[in-house]
């Protein structure tokens, strides 16, 4: 067993890092209160290979592992949520998606855009009444021969305003159950295709929750993703890959609180001295290293799974369920350690928490992971 990053891992580590103090944190507090996530930062993200790690270069992509993938989101989500949240969507949802399952023709015209960040993807599954009953999908797409015709709605989905690339999973054969759902990729400017107002979210507020419309939308026969029926079952294994995403995302979260709540515990005096000094606020911190320590080793090897081609289901599903509990948990542990001053946003503890709270919901909530998991543990 090898716990030591090498030496290329530590530099992406790096230059994410420098990104996400440089580039993130000035403004940060500005654009949550405002619900907005400049284009600038975006193209920028895209320049440094962020909005496609793992896509093969010869597609405009990075050629990372996912070791890589979850060291840039970790770095990212410390500092904005809102930015990686983008960053994991196009990465493990859209890049992911059309990469490993895709035609030829699709991978050169989308992807290849969607790799360099000059396009933005979204993922389109959830609706009023279909988020973790994925296979309740209200959305129809009818066989017309040489194309489809898509009617329905699908609700929180992030990227939806900025978006030119909506993969959208919709039901062509409501007999078949699961079995008649396909994907589709769907363009933004298609006739019929609506987005709704942006959300207003409790926390990852920089990055833009719209509802979708599809009203009659023509959608070439060509745009489908693998064979007809084959939509279900893209969702989940897409979304295997995404949960390592939130999983990071949430490790970040975690670790930025924490490392905000030691840093002001060693400047904060009460009682004469500083405050990591207290046997209550020092045990918080040891509990709060041990617990992020302990969700890095789960994220870390449902990615060194996923490198080394090992099914990494459970694995991807126990780093979310468990990375999110932490980031509930250690968001909540460092307002308190910062008084009355993590209620304030300059100290940007209060941000993290309200942000930490996605992260047991989307891509799969947190019993859909525990379902995931006891079916693993008892299948053996």
């Amino acid at each position: 067993m090898d716990f030591s990053l090498t030496e290329e891992h530590l530099m992406i580590r790096d230059a994410a890092r420098d990104f996400a103090q440089t580039e993130l944190l000035p403004g940060v507090i500005e654009r949550d209160n405002a619900q907005t996530f400049p284009d600038e930062l975006v193209r920028k993200m895209g320049e440094l290979g962020f909005m496609g790690i793992m896509v093969d270069p010869k597609y405009g992509g990075s050629g990372m592992d996912a070791i890589s993938y979850v060291l840039i989101m970790e770095e990212l989500s410390k500092i904005d949520a809102s930015a990686s949240v983008m960053v994991s969507v196009n990465n493990s949802l859209v890049c992911y998606g059309l990469e490993a399952f895709g035609t030829e023709e699709q991978k050169q015209k989308y992807l290849t855009k969607l790799a360099t960040g000059e396009s933005i993807g979204a993922f389109c599954l959830s609706e009023p009444e279909a988020g973790s009953d994925a296979t309740s999908q209200k959305t129809t797409a009818i066989d017309m021969g040489d194309h489809y015709i898509i009617n329905g709605t699908k609700n929180w989905i992030t990227n939806g305003g900025r978006s030119d690339v909506y993969l959208v999973i919709a039901q062509t054969d409501r007999e078949k159950g699961h079995k008649g759902i396909n994907a589709f990729i769907v363009e933004k400017g298609m006739p019929g295709f609506d987005i709704g107002p942006k959300e207003d979210k409790l926390g990852i507020r920089g990055s833009d929750t719209h509802t979708l419309q599809f009203n009659d939308v023509k959608v070439p026969k060509e745009n489908r993703i693998g064979d007809d029926g084959f939509g279900f079952k893209f969702a989940m294994k897409t979304l295997s890959g995404g949960r390592i995403g939130i999983a990071a995302q949430a490790l970040g979260i975690a670790s930025g609180a924490y490392e905000l709540a030691l840093k002001y515990s060693k400047e904060r005096k009460a009682f004469g001295t500083e405050i990591c000094n207290h046997q209550a606020i020092a045990f918080k911190l040891a509990d709060m290293y041990t617990e992020v320590e302990a969700a890095r080793m789960l994220v870390m090897k449902a990615a060194w799974d996923k490198d080394q081609g090992n099914n990494y289901d459970m694995s991807s599903a126990m780093a979310k369920l468990y990375a999110s509990k932490v980031a509930m948990e250690q968001t909540v542990e460092a307002v308190q350690i910062h008084g009355g001053n993590g209620f304030v946003k300059e100290y940007h503890v209060e941000r993290l928490m309200r942000d930490a709270k996605i992260t047991q919901i989307y891509e799969g909530t947190s019993e859909i992971q525990k379902i995931v998991i006891s079916r693993g543990v008892i299948r053996g």
